[in-house]
């Protein structure tokens, strides 16, 4: 079977294995556009990568230069594959290479477009979520459907392990897509997708990325889940709260058993590094959390009895308004 002439555009883990594994292949990489690393990496890049590997490197901006398309043709591209790139591929770009462009996207299209999708997911107390291999089109995420394999939302998971799992399923997809493209180009898929159920996520971050103790124990847990990247940086940041003027980010958080017995965001009992706090029904644990700079027990930042708001407003409008119940009694007395 003939190689194929491929354009790779990445970022991530992802990108340095889909990388390695066209290498491998036997495949020409035509081209690698990627962003350079900017003082210290966590892993190795795909700019790294590319370099050690003697492949053409190619700045971002390049996508942008609508000549870049008569150069992706005079290549010979057969195949122009994006993973974990979010850069916006100019139309004629979309055109240029002879059997298409695809993105990997990290959840189930129609439902799941956009940013942050597995964050997303568990967030909203998804059980199934997915990866998408798909035909780019000139909307973000709408381009017909080549490839997608659902999966399990664990109980244990957080937004890195469905991340990962994302990735990992997304670059068997990706091979597949590879090997069908080599043998047969006329069969890869093009499902057309139902937009009609098509969901968009934005930039945006749940409630602005402000934890609410009056939720639901289970929606608490899940948006710290979502939030936990460690050692990475997560993109939504930890979900934040306040102990007085102190604002705290809960890091990592797991189920209790016993019912809430006094106000949402009252710390309770201790247990080792962990204490449990109220929520609308139940408690929960508090692991880590990080304050001033730093990631701390709980118990290091935290005592029984204090009360963790949503903002520092909250906890002066309930002042506000048992400091003017008082002044009503007393004018009653």
């Amino acid at each position: 079977m003939a190689s194929l002439n491929v354009l790779l555009v990445a970022e991530e883990g992802a990108g340095v294995t889909l990388l390695k594994a066209l290498s491998a292949s036997g495949q020409r990489v035509v081209g690698v556009v990627t962003s350079s690393p900017e003082g210290e990496t966590l892993g190795t890049t795909p700019w790294q990568v590319a370099r050690r590997l003697g492949y053409e490197i190619l700045p971002k901006e390049k996508v942008r230069d609508p000549s870049f398309a008569d150069w992706l043709r005079e290549q010979g591209t057969d195949l122009l594959l994006n993973v974990h790139s979010l850069l916006i591929l100019r139309p004629e770009l979309l055109r240029a290479p002879r059997l298409g462009c695809f993105n990997l996207h990290p959840g189930p299209l129609p439902r799941y477009a956009g940013l942050n999708a597995p964050s997303w997911a568990i967030f909203r107390g998804e059980r199934l979520h997915g990866v998408t291999i798909h035909h780019m089109a000139e909307r973000i995420d709408t381009g017909p459907i080549a490839y997608q394999e659902l999966f399990r939302v664990e109980e244990e998971d957080t937004g890195l392990s469905l991340s990962a799992r994302c990735t990992k399923v997304g670059l068997q997809l990706m091979q597949r897509l590879l090997d069908t493209a080599t043998r047969d180009p006329g069969a890869i898929p093009r499902i057309p997708q139902d937009l009609s159920q098509r969901e968009y996520f934005g930039r945006g971050i749940p409630n602005e990325g402000r934890l609410c103790w009056s939720w639901p124990s289970r929606q608490i847990i899940d948006f710290v889940r979502a939030c936990y990247f460690c050692p990475f940086r997560c993109p939504w940041g930890h979900p934040r709260t306040f102990r007085g003027s102190m604002e705290l980010e809960i890091v990592k958080a797991t189920p209790a058993t016993q019912e809430a017995a006094a106000p949402p965001g009252t710390v309770g009992a201790v247990s080792g590094p962990c204490l449990r706090v109220a929520c609308a029904d139940k408690e929960i644990w508090i692991h880590t959390v990080r304050a001033e700079g730093r990631y701390q027990n709980a118990v290091d930042v935290l005592r029984p009895g204090d009360r963790m708001r949503e903002s520092p407003e909250m906890l002066r409008s309930v002042d506000q308004e048992m400091a003017n119940v008082r002044s009503a009694g007393e004018e009653v007395a």
